[in-house]
């Protein structure tokens, strides 16, 4: 079956952007990965409607859109929580909903989080690019012409799956409100040796505030410095989502989602996979501190995740 519209931008919010789970297998020929910032909670939105983890879902950043149903739909927003509305209801959040042909979904009033995501049964239908939808905006590359979207912008969805579900997931712990400080674990390294061991214990004792001078590269850090002691260049490299890379200055910069393939500023230590999706729910302002992890540790806390995940997913989702 061939792709047809279903959804219709009303209002597109602040940033709103197509995204899956990355571009992987181009970083050797420049290509960004991208993809969803929280990749959690945009694989539970697609486990609710019954996608396979891989569909496009909505990343919807700070101040949500307003989305028209074109035809019959099912839904399900995962993340960050929003005030939801259909048509004046109240829509839940984390839980499989049906919008009937016409039928306006709101965001409104966030309250926890920084990034919720909209998954449609059958996921947004855009054409991919090096095998994925996700949006890299500095490109123009992926989700619908590269872009953020505008008021009028028509989505196309693929074929809704025939098995739906769970349309509910258990009870789980909402991103922090803002004001709370969040705690990130990492692993020292690959270039801690670069560092005095008074710049890890500022880095691991002291607390940073993501500036609004952050986008979905890179959230800049606002606190003590931590310049490295090496005055000798370091041979570009590839840098991994969540690593914590210091430029001269000292100030941190947590690498995101759409970072460069390659870096030469030494990285004094790198978020671990399982809290990666807590660091996709920052935004300016937000308190972050971290602790160091051991290797064993950060294997167990993502095994950990992936199971509570699972557990949800459709078995038709090949999961």
């Amino acid at each position: 079956m061939s792709s047809a519209a279903g959804i219709t931008v009303v209002r597109p919010g602040l940033l709103t952007t197509v995204q899956d789970l990355g571009r992987w297998g181009s970083q050797a020929l420049g290509v960004p990965v991208s993809g969803a910032m929280d990749s959690m909670a945009h694989r539970l939105a697609n486990a609710l409607v019954g996608n396979a983890p891989t569909a496009a879902t909505l990343e919807v950043t700070l101040i949500g859109p307003e989305l028209r149903a074109d035809r019959a739909l099912v839904v399900a927003v995962a993340g960050a929580a929003f005030v939801l509305g259909v048509d004046g209801r109240a829509a839940p959040h984390h839980t499989a909903f049906a919008l009937a042909p016409g039928a306006t979904l709101r965001f409104g009033e966030r309250r926890a989080g920084s990034r919720a995501y909209l998954a449609v049964a059958g996921g947004i239908d855009t054409p991919p690019v090096l095998g994925s939808r996700a949006t890299h905006l500095l490109s123009g590359m992926g989700g619908l012409d590269g872009r953020a979207l505008v008021r009028g912008d028509v989505l196309p969805l693929g074929p809704a799956p025939t098995h739906v579900g769970p349309h509910r997931a258990p009870p789980a712990s909402p991103p922090p409100a803002a004001g709370l400080v969040r705690s990130l674990r990492v692993m020292l390294g690959p270039q801690d040796t670069w560092f005095s061991p008074h710049a890890i214990e500022t880095l691991l004792h002291e607390v940073y505030r993501v500036s609004t001078q952050s986008n979905r590269m890179g959230f800049q850090l606002e606190g003590p410095l931590v310049a490295a002691t090496r005055a000798d260049g370091l041979l570009s490299e590839p840098v991994p989502f969540g690593a914590l890379q210091v430029p001269a200055g000292g100030s941190p910069i947590l690498l995101m989602a759409d970072r460069q393939t390659a870096g030469g500023y030494p990285k004094i230590a790198t978020v671990i996979a399982a809290d990666l999706p807590l660091a996709g729910q920052l935004g300016p302002g937000d308190v972050v501190r971290f602790a160091a992890c051991t290797r064993t540790e950060a294997r167990a806390a993502l095994i950990a995740r992936e199971r509570e995940l699972l557990r949800l997913m459709p078995e038709e989702s090949g999961a």
